[in-house]
């Protein structure tokens, strides 16, 4: 193993959770001159992390990250991948001082939704003295950008499902619950919660394969931050395995939020997009809202 200290406390720790997100964002580093230090959460990655620094982690264990943080000259850190499971209270390990001068910390880790807890969890990492940054920080090529990203774009009726799905995502992002929504003909027919995104798709096509929504008309799965998100950590994002979901559901296409969501696996994803039909686009949720209105 390479030396894990740094000359100043500088070094990058990636905090990994599963998908794909954590792996794009180590490489990322490293192509840049960076040695990242990878704190991957046991039962939540499953990435092969022998090449690069790294130690196995539980998700409730906060002072084990701090120490890692002070064994290894960290001075910036990186949530990036989903976590599954939330700690159970047993789980939690957090320095005494953060537990006192942060009495909400429990409560909000087991109980908060998905953006409050990450908030939580970056006030506990910053108290550590470690400055926390986005995945696009370091992997800015990931951000979705405004219009189509392949050779299709949407028409009139996804457009309009675009509409409807991106109205539904931001009422649904107040109040902390997910990001996403699908919308069929104009209406509204599936909220992600905390399934996450591949699954309430599964749902959609049951749905479909049930007769419960329109088999003629297809629809839009659209993915936007919630309003008050932190967008150092949990931007929406997609993949391959997103779009070949999206396509099981009968779906046109897939609307993401321009500058604020992450495209995994770009280049492949919008071949097979255009080899199978579909739209994946970016999009600007006031210009929709706009729209929505005139």
């Amino acid at each position: 193993m390479a030396d894990g200290r740094a000359d100043t406390r500088d070094r990058l720790a990636i905090i990994a959770g599963g998908g794909l997100l954590p792996r794009y964002v180590a490489d990322a580093a490293r192509a840049r001159g960076e040695n990242p230090y990878i704190l991957a959460l046991s039962n939540e990655s499953s990435e092969n992390w022998s090449g690069f620094d790294h130690e196995v982690i539980s998700i409730g264990n906060y002072a084990g990250i701090g120490a890692a943080f002070q064994a290894n000259g960290i001075g910036r850190a990186v949530l990036s991948g989903f976590v599954r499971r939330r700690p159970e209270w047993r789980d939690i390990r957090a320095p005494w001082k953060a537990l006192f001068a942060l009495p909400a910390v429990v409560r909000t880790l087991l109980k908060g939704g998905d953006d409050t807890v990450l908030k939580m969890v970056i006030r506990l990492i910053e108290r550590e003295g470690v400055r926390v940054v986005g995945a696009h920080d370091i992997a800015p090529d990931l951000l979705g950008t405004e219009g189509p990203l392949g050779a299709i774009a949407p028409d009139s009726a996804a457009e309009a499902d675009i509409t409807a799905a991106a109205a539904a995502a931001l009422a649904l992002g107040r109040l902390d619950v997910g990001q996403g929504a699908v919308a069929v003909g104009g209406r509204v027919v599936a909220l992600e919660g905390a399934e996450g995104t591949d699954a309430m798709l599964e749902r959609v096509a049951r749905l479909r394969a049930d007769g419960r929504i329109s088999q003629r008309r297809k629809g839009v799965l659209v993915k936007l931050c919630k309003p008050e998100q932190d967008l150092r950590a949990d931007l929406p994002s997609i993949g391959l395995e997103t779009l070949r979901q999206a396509q099981v559901a009968g779906l046109s296409g897939i609307a993401v939020e321009a500058g604020r969501s992450l495209v995994l696996e770009r280049e492949s994803l919008v071949a097979e997009a255009n080899a199978r039909g579909l739209f994946v686009t970016g999009i600007v949720p006031s210009r929709t809202e706009e729209h929505h209105e005139r």
